[in-house]
């Protein structure tokens, strides 16, 4: 975790974004880390969790991060949280929670409560279009020879 929290530090103080750093460690050695870059990267995707789980995959040469942990300053956002799911990833401890990210203008509370609303009542709108046209995909995906299920 103090890795983490140096990542951040030296990130946020370097303009490159907010304080979040992150660290992934598997069998006791770092294997990905990564800081908010999202100002520096002009990318909104390009949060500390996020950089890391590139990280380490690209090191380990896979998308599966099973058997890893994930060290990072802030509870990790949706987006985050989604892709620490994705990766596999077997347990992830954080520092500071999203209440007190909001403190500083973070809004990981408010895309969590988005969540919980129906697509179509957020924020910002969902809704379905070519339903058919694009379930096709799942058929046609379905008998593909060779797909790798992750």
């Amino acid at each position: 975790m103090m890795r983490a929290i140096q990542l951040a530090r030296g990130g946020m103080e370097s303009g490159d974004g907010g304080p979040f750093g992150s660290v992934i460690v598997r069998n006791g050695a770092v294997v990905g880390e990564g800081w908010n870059m999202v100002l520096s990267g002009s990318d909104p995707t390009a949060h500390g969790e996020i950089v890391a789980i590139r990280d380490a995959c690209k090191r380990l040469g896979t998308h599966v991060l099973e058997g890893c942990d994930l060290y990072t300053t802030g509870e990790p956002c949706p987006m985050c949280l989604g892709a620490i799911y994705w990766a596999r990833i077997r347990s992830v401890y954080f520092g500071f929670g999203v209440e007190l990210a909001a403190s500083i203008g973070f809004d990981d509370v408010f895309f969590y409560k988005q969540l919980e609303l129906s697509p179509t009542a957020r924020a910002i709108p969902c809704r379905q279009l070519l339903a058919d046209e694009a379930e096709k995909l799942i058929s046609d995906y379905r008998s593909l020879p060779n797909r790798q299920l992750y």
